[in-house]
């Protein structure tokens, strides 16, 4: 999302990353990566419980559904840091606003999965 942010920002909208990890990992994700909005730390898993966000079993980190997706990433020079207690939480993607209203909403598959970038700008242009 870093790469399209000034996408969202232009559309109108704000990225916010919950992060799995504790206060340092999301500080160093935030220098390594040159990550331009804010990074929350979700180190109890409140808010994953909150929103129902899956966990998966060791085994299914490796789906065969995200190899593509691992490799896109290496390829675009994308490295996996330190891991934080809560390797097996897969990730969402919220739309939410203006006010509470919740505007678009994906849940990940497996590790690879993402929400599309376009859905997201459509989504934050209403």
């Amino acid at each position: 999302m870093r790469d399209e942010y000034p996408k969202v920002e232009a559309a109108g909208g704000e990225v916010v990353v919950v992060g799995t990890g504790n206060a340092n990992l999301a500080r160093a994700f935030t220098i390594d990566d040159r990550i331009p909005f804010p990074v929350l730390v979700d180190d109890d898993a409140a808010a994953a419980r909150v929103a129902a966000i899956k966990r998966v079993r060791f085994h299914q980190l490796f789906h065969p559904d995200s190899y593509a997706e691992t490799i896109r990433a290496w390829q675009a020079g994308h490295r996996v840091g330190r891991p934080s207690k809560r390797t097996n939480q897969l990730g969402a993607t919220f739309v939410i606003g203006p006010g509470n209203e919740l505007r678009y909403e994906y849940r990940d598959a497996h590790t690879g999965d993402h929400a599309p970038t376009a859905d997201v700008l459509a989504a934050i242009a209403g």
